[in-house]
């Protein structure tokens, strides 16, 4: 798209060349959306954070970071942490985690991770509200192409983690994680649901007690 605005639609893939979408994410009206981009297209979400996803970012967060201390497995999780393929792709997942020897690999003082420079995150969560269809589709084959090893994706309505092992040939749908052996998407659901009704003390305290019996 050639003269691109200087404010572009939000929440949808949008036509842009790579130098326009540069320039478009530069724009201080952006500094607080997520920004994506992929085949052509950016995609910047400005919808507002409310409480629901919110809580559901924190759940998840406590139960990976829960289990890699119970399991001893060193981690790293960074929260909208933007990663960038120069001229080709961009994406800014709400989690994303480095494991076991990679989970230092990003030095401190770093900004934007240059995956020219840098490998992929072993993990991307994306904790879907408003961008549910979105999460489970374009932006899936964003971060298989980005070759991260695990993509996970929070239905925030049905309490539901929806988890793919990504390959360069699929995506297939799996109910334990592969990188964190013995983790199980129906125990994060568990966590999820309990959340609803109890604060984060009691579902940590919980999970410790799951982690701890395995």
């Amino acid at each position: 798209m050639k003269n691109l605005p200087t404010q572009v639609p939000t929440d949808i893939w949008v036509t842009a060349s790579w130098e326009e979408y540069i320039e478009i994410v530069s724009n201080s009206l952006y500094e607080k959306g997520k920004c994506y981009y992929h085949d052509g297209q950016l995609r910047i979400e400005m919808a507002p954070v409310g409480y629901d996803h919110s809580s559901d970012n924190t759940v998840i967060t406590l139960t990976v970071s829960l289990f890699g201390i119970a399991k001893n497995i060193p981690l790293t999780g960074l929260i909208n942490c933007s990663y960038r393929q120069q001229g080709k792709r961009e994406c800014q997942p709400d989690l994303s985690y480095y494991l076991g020897e990679r989970a230092q690999v990003i030095p401190y003082g770093t900004k934007i991770v240059s995956l020219n420079q840098y490998p992929p995150p072993d993990l991307a969560i994306e904790v879907g509200d408003s961008s549910l269809e979105d999460d489970l589709n374009r932006k899936k084959q964003l971060y298989q192409e980005l070759q991260v090893s695990e993509y996970w994706v929070v239905d925030v309505e049905k309490a539901k983690l929806l988890a793919f092992s990504v390959s360069q040939e699929d995506t297939p749908e799996i109910t334990q994680s592969r990188i964190l052996p013995e983790l199980e998407t129906s125990l994060l659901e568990e966590a999820l649901r309990r959340s609803r009704t109890s604060n984060q003390t009691e579902v940590g305290t919980w999970l410790m007690q799951q982690f701890q019996g395995k």
